[in-house]
């Protein structure tokens, strides 16, 4: 079984009926999977704070929700995080691809690296970074802490993990 159709089928296990995704080149075969899923309700966002608006609509209709998405846009994503999805303790996993990592070809993704953890941490976002593959099987734990403590979730995966690009 792939590292993305594990993945997929820990979202399924853990009765996650929505899925919004941003396009990410690392992320691709986990949103092919996640399209491919019937038990999924997948619908692609043009933003990542726009993918987080629809899972909170999901959430609030009694749907267990996530969202696949890039590093890069957190800094664009801080107010919905904070005011919607923490103040109204939703629960949230968001799997994303850690760019500007070891094996990164594009130097401006560098800059936002430096600030992810950071970020999520000022936020008090619980954080899991898978570098190497095996640590997929983390997720069904890290899923059902989310749905538990009914608080968002960050996965980050580097290039490392994929196999780089």
């Amino acid at each position: 079984m792939s590292v993305s159709d594990r993945i997929v089928e820990d979202f399924v296990k853990n009765k996650i009926e929505f899925v919004t995704t941003v396009p990410c080149k690392q992320l691709g075969g986990v949103i092919d999977a996640v399209e491919a899923e019937e038990s999924i309700y997948h619908i692609p966002s043009n933003k990542e704070d726009e993918g987080m608006g629809l899972c909170a609509g999901a959430f609030m209709g009694g749907k267990r929700s996530a969202i696949i998405m890039q590093n890069t846009a957190i800094g664009v994503t801080i107010n919905t995080l904070v005011t919607l999805t923490q103040f109204y303790r939703m629960p949230l996993p968001m799997l994303i691809s850690y760019r500007g990592e070891l094996k990164e070809p594009v130097a401006c993704q560098a800059e936002m690296a430096v600030h992810t953890k950071a970020l999520l941490a000022q936020l008090n976002i619980p954080t899991y970074h898978f570098h190497k593959q095996g640590d997929e099987t983390e997720l069904d734990a890290i899923l059902k802490y989310t749905f538990m403590c009914n608080k968002p979730v960050a996965i980050l995966t580097d290039a490392t993990f994929w196999g780089g690009y």
